[in-house]
């Protein structure tokens, strides 16, 4: 029998509050389950205590047994320090931008930098315009 420290959902509908359970592995997520050892309230902002909520001598007994957390539960232990934290996986290639993609950022990227020197010379002509007419008139006074 392997033991895993999941969540087991409660709450209404739209508004979540999850159990820390021990549970066997093939039970049913919101089904039986060993022992409680905390909650979980997603719907609390995350500066409040109550937010999470565990009895840590009995996840470190659960943990020394053998039991494997989920990957949400190990993330918020790693907070506490029980756990080591888990390893984000990279980006599969798949999701990544396509060729057309990248090329229409690259576009939109040339056409703002044009823009934006254009711009540039602009001021620049019309500074350089109205500095000499000033010039013309002092020299025909």
């Amino acid at each position: 029998m392997s033991v895993h420290i999941r969540l087991s959902r409660g709450g209404s509908k739209k508004r979540p509050f999850y159990k820390v359970v021990a549970a066997d592995s093939r039970a049913p997520r919101d089904g039986r389950f060993i022992e409680r050892l905390g909650s979980y309230n997603p719907m609390l902002p995350q500066d409040n205590a109550q937010r999470f909520t565990i009895n840590e001598e009995r996840v470190k007994y659960w943990l020394s047994q053998g039991a494997q957390p989920t990957e949400r539960l190990e993330k918020l232990l790693s907070n506490l320090g029980l756990v080591k934290a888990p390893t984000i996986p990279a980006q599969p290639k798949k999701s990544a931008m396509k060729a057309k993609a990248l090329e229409r950022i690259k576009e939109k990227e040339e056409k703002a930098k044009a823009a934006a020197e254009a711009k540039a010379q602009a001021e620049a002509e019309a500074k350089a315009a109205s500095e000499t007419p000033a010039e013309e008139a002092s020299a025909e006074a």
